[in-house]
């Protein structure tokens, strides 16, 4: 049986524990054992790591050890799948570039804080997008510095109103892209457990998690 491990934590605002809870039935129904764990120390069991299919981040901010971090990195480099959303795992561990190397992208910002805007495919042959629609979403609309290594599916225009510099700007949303031999899924969407409520944001992450995954 494929084993996935979701480690959830950091800051509250983001319910945490109540995202994740919303993928344990279904990577369970998808065929793994799905270990919660609300501490990095989870990141501390190389051999436990290295067997695994799936790690799911849910972390914002917070801070690695370096053993924490070089195990969580290995593992993934050595195949096991990386796959997470908005700032549990794109605002997470801000202090350690390669990790945010790892994932493809960090946050910056969220002007206006929650807004309404769209979410464009721009992929529509991939396994993760392909059958879905654009859609609305009203969260927090990251604004983020992304790797152009990375393969985006979808995007969004910034809409921000206190940011005109940068309003109308064409930004990342969702991507895929490889560490060494693992498979890293992004999503910036997904602010609360809320958001996953849009049948498209749940269908997308729960397809992303399970491309990821080896």
């Amino acid at each position: 049986m494929k084993q996935a491990l979701i480690v959830w934590g950091g800051w509250d605002g983001h319910e945490p524990r109540q995202c994740c809870e919303i993928f344990v039935p279904i990577l369970e129904s998808a065929g793994f054992a799905v270990e919660l764990s609300d501490s990095l120390d989870a990141f501390l069991d190389k051999t436990k790591l290295a067997a695994l299919s799936l790690i799911v981040p849910c972390w914002t901010g917070g801070t690695f050890s370096e053993a924490q971090e070089k195990n969580l990195l290995d593992a993934v480099a050595g195949g096991v799948g990386l796959a997470g959303w908005h700032g549990g795992m794109g605002d997470a561990f801000r202090g350690n570039p390669s990790y945010q190397w790892m994932v493809g992208g960090q946050w910056v910002a969220h002007p206006d804080n929650c807004v309404e805007y769209i979410v464009n495919i721009i992929n529509h042959e991939d396994p993760i997008t392909r059958g879905v629609a654009d859609f609305k979403v009203t969260s927090e609309q990251y604004y983020m510095h992304v790797d152009p290594s990375n393969e985006v599916l979808a995007t969004t225009r910034i809409v921000a109103q206190s940011a005109p510099w940068v309003r109308g700007c064409l930004m990342p949303v969702v991507w895929k892209r490889m560490w060494d031999k693992g498979r890293v899924f992004y999503s910036s969407v997904g602010h609360c457990a809320a958001d996953f409520n849009i049948p498209e944001v749940r269908e997308i992450q729960k397809r992303g998690m399970l491309w990821a995954s080896r």
